[in-house]
């Protein structure tokens, strides 16, 4: 969960963190967060585990000087935008250029086809991406170019920390949410820069040549432009702007006699005032949208503390009185580094705490201090449990095999059984066998989502 006082970029080096640790934790050196003690408080408080993920994320950044590797990859990314605009201006020059031609004759609606034709077709392709949240649709070419070009432009293979802060920066800002009303305001600069720049080439050729605005067609009917003009040129009178009349649209028929100033200035001032009004108004609305939306997205954004690195870091950062002594050596942290690791003390978990199983066998440890009251291993212990715990009310501990793949059967039980305890304390504990089956960590997130889906508190999973 995020808080207000917090950033999304620091979020984001949160993540980034996360995954270097998971992956390259033996890189890293941790002298700087040795003398870092855990916070003592009788509950969880989200706003104090931030404050210690930031207070440690900082010290470790610093120690291991990793603040410019960090910010690569948004560099990356704000130069690969800057190119793409770049290519959006060039193309969008070249088209007016090329649409007016070295002619004293301009057709209008080749022109408007040019430069709001694929304008329009690309606000349609993404209105439907939005609407059916279709990635494909609503990122577009150039948006995804610029996510493409950072990857491209980074040697994975020379800089392992660099690209595991690459990777995260990628999955946080351009996935999700956040990812898609990201790409989404990208994708509208690349089409503002596109039409501002035709409509800047086209008003300079204007203004150092005269043209006369021409129409014609092969394949509709002889009514349909007129009538096009007529329709296009309907919102223009709400601001005092005066379309071409009926004797000036037959005049600029193609074959037509040559125009007088008055019809060729009517008519540049439609096409300057239907590319605002239909291409660079809409366009820029969408713009602002995106960029609030994105700003909206990135205050919203949450960690998923169910991760086993954030429920390891609970453990170790908050010192609840609802932990055991069991701390969990997770390798993705606390192998090769001398972090220090607080200790738990079994008082610490209330005394009246119904300690129970869910089909464990003999080999399954439990923390010494804690005895399992109740093994479920069928519907009728199931059922007698049930009662037991509606009747009692108190706390309760449920101890599953960590290595076991938890599936529905599973969760089902585990959320009746939070449930039959009637919004009481409820821990989950992973317990692991004496032959010293090894746990997985996507093992591990998968238990971590089944307390999640139950209702069981990230900081309420307790790990050996």
């Amino acid at each position: 969960m995020a808080n207000k006082n917090h950033s999304f970029s620091d979020l984001v080096r949160l993540e980034q963190l996360r995954h270097i640790e998971t992956h390259q934790a033996q890189a890293l050196s941790y002298a700087s967060i040795a003398d870092m003690e855990p916070h003592a408080a009788p509950g969880f408080s989200y706003t104090v585990f931030f404050e210690k993920l930031l207070s440690r994320a900082r010290r470790l950044i610093q120690d291991n000087a990793l603040n410019n590797t960090l910010q690569q990859p948004e560099k990356l990314f704000l130069r690969a935008g800057r190119v793409v605009l770049l290519l959006a201006a060039l193309l969008g020059g070249l088209a007016a250029g090329n649409a007016v031609g070295a002619s004293a004759t301009l057709n209008i609606y080749w022109l408007l086809a040019v430069l709001l034709g694929f304008n329009f077709l690309s606000m349609l392709l993404w209105g439907a991406g939005m609407l059916f949240n279709v990635h494909g649709l609503n990122s577009g070419v150039a948006a995804q170019l610029a996510c493409w070009l950072p990857s491209r432009l980074k040697d994975k293979d020379s800089d392992k920390l660099g690209s595991l802060a690459a990777r995260a920066w990628w999955e946080t800002c351009l996935t999700g949410k956040v990812g898609k009303w990201r790409i989404s305001l990208l994708t509208h600069q690349f089409w503002l820069a596109y039409l501002l720049a035709g409509m800047s080439i086209l008003i300079l050729l204007m203004m150092a040549r005269q043209y006369d605005f021409v129409w014609g067609t092969t394949l509709l009917p002889e009514s349909s432009l007129p009538e096009l003009t007529r329709l296009l040129a309907a919102p223009m009178e709400y601001f005092g702007l005066t379309p071409p009349d009926s004797q000036q649209i037959a005049a600029s028929r193609v074959g037509a006699d040559m125009q007088d100033a008055s019809t060729r200035t009517t008519w540049a001032k439609f096409l300057l005032a239907t590319l605002m009004l239909y291409g660079l108004l809409p366009r820029l609305a969408l713009t602002l949208l995106s960029s609030f939306m994105l700003k909206l997205s990135e205050r919203r954004f949450k960690l998923d503390l169910y991760l086993p690195y954030y429920v390891t870091l609970r453990q170790r950062l908050i010192a609840s009185e609802f932990t055991t002594s069991v701390i969990d050596a997770d390798p993705g942290i606390a192998v090769n580094h001398a972090e220090p690791v607080p200790g738990r003390k079994n008082r610490d978990l209330p005394a009246e705490a119904s300690a129970i199983g869910i089909e464990l066998d003999d080999q399954m440890i439990w923390p010494e201090g804690i005895n399992c009251q109740q093994n479920i291993i069928d519907q009728a212990s199931f059922a007698r449990m049930i009662d037991q715990i509606k009747a009692t009310k108190g706390s309760l501990l449920i101890g599953v095999a960590a290595h076991r793949l938890p599936d529905r059967g599973v969760q089902r039980m585990i959320a009746e059984l939070v449930a039959a305890a009637a919004g009481g304390p409820v821990w989950l504990m992973l317990l692991r066998s004496r032959t010293s089956i090894s746990v997985t960590e996507s093992r591990k997130l998968a238990w971590f989502r089944l307390a999640q889906a139950c209702s069981i508190p990230a900081e309420n999973v307790i790990t050996q």
